[in-house]
């Protein structure tokens, strides 16, 4: 075959399939499921990325959360220090251990609940263990902090356990 005869048959192909498709309802009906699986398969793709971040992130929470207590004790430790050794370089170390923690916890933007005693109480930040019976008053008032709470990116990793109070 020529290469002329080749063109020829090429644009009659062409044509016919134009012209087939024009008229084909079975060709119409194949060409709208192509694209339909086209759109469902990149709709996958885009939920499989975003399950895939999600997974990221939660794991990440997972390992951040199994490490808050290590760095409660720490705390706790540093603030029971005897005054006859808190110049001691160990204790120093230790201190210094606890700084760089919280530093790298600023870095991956996890930040410590703020809850000062004479603060209101937000249940959605803070989760009150004790509350003073005796006090009266509409508004609930931290009187005092038992253990941090901790957010990333906004989300409350673990509330801020607190003692509560009425005013």
């Amino acid at each position: 075959m020529t290469k002329e005869t080749k063109d020829n048959l090429n644009k009659k192909d062409t044509k016919e399939t134009a012209n087939t498709s024009d008229k084909n309802p079975e060709v119409i009906e194949l060409t709208n499921d192509i694209k339909r699986i086209r759109a469902d398969f990149e709709n996958y793709r885009k939920r499989t990325e975003l399950d895939i971040e999600s997974a990221r992130r939660n794991g990440g929470d997972a390992m951040i959360l199994k490490l808050l207590p290590v760095i409660d004790t720490l705390e706790r430790a540093i603030s029971h220090i005897p005054s006859d050794i808190a110049e001691n370089s160990w204790v120093k170390g230790v201190s210094s251990v606890a700084k760089n923690l919280n530093k790298t916890l600023k870095s991956i933007d996890v930040v410590r609940i703020d809850a000062k005693p004479g603060q209101e109480f937000n249940p959605e930040l803070h989760y009150a263990v004790q509350v003073d019976e005796d006090a009266s008053g509409e508004h609930e008032i931290i009187s005092e902090e038992l253990q941090a709470g901790y957010m990333r990116n906004g989300v409350v990793l673990r509330h801020t356990m607190v003692k509560v109070t009425r005013k």
